[in-house]
């Protein structure tokens, strides 16, 4: 009897570890740190599909003139807000997958705005903060250890004050989560 109950105990925990590793909803809270684009990400779910993404982070730009024969980088700071959906979580824990940590396809609404430059060459004209807005596809894997890769794309609208016009989006993002 003893055997038996002591079975179906150890059958109970192998199969809640498992199915805590193969959840299919997103997590309710997730810190994460960039390293590529140095900055902090907090990713807040609010169902179990959909999340707010919100990034802090620093860009960086390059730009090379034929007038002055020089070239220069500036940094800048950002903002980066998604409202995302991840679609295929599902599908990935019935594959036996990890969906652990948001690790999965998401498409997303994307608001990025760029700060003025913290470093830069005046010689190339003035830099303008700038909004752009863009529906964006992409997917987010963290692994063993909690190492996460991300990368989303899109098209979409950017706006300065100076122009508004077509602005490719992408990103690719380095970094660990943070906690539990």
């Amino acid at each position: 009897m003893k055997i038996r109950f002591s079975f179906l105990l150890l059958l109970a925990f192998i199969v809640n570890v498992h199915s805590q590793d193969a959840t299919t909803s997103v997590s309710k809270n997730q810190f994460k740190v960039n390293v590529l684009f140095p900055g902090f990400v907090y990713e807040h779910g609010f169902t179990e599909k959909n999340t707010l993404y919100s990034e802090v982070s620093l860009g960086f730009g390059y730009r090379k003139s034929s007038y002055y024969y020089e070239s220069t980088w500036s940094f800048y700071p950002m903002i980066n807000e998604q409202f995302r959906h991840y679609y295929n979580l599902e599908k990935r824990a019935d594959k036996g997958k990890r969906t652990a940590y948001n690790s999965g396809n998401f498409l997303a609404l994307n608001a990025t705005y760029n700060f003025k430059p913290i470093s830069t060459n005046n010689n190339f004209g003035e830099y303008a903060p700038s909004f752009t807005l863009a529906p964006v596809w992409g997917l987010q894997r963290t692994y063993n250890g909690k190492l996460n890769l991300e990368l989303h794309l899109g098209a979409g609208i950017n706006v300065d004050k100076y122009n508004t016009e077509f602005a490719p989006v992408a990103n690719f993002t380095l970094g660990w989560v943070i906690g539990k």
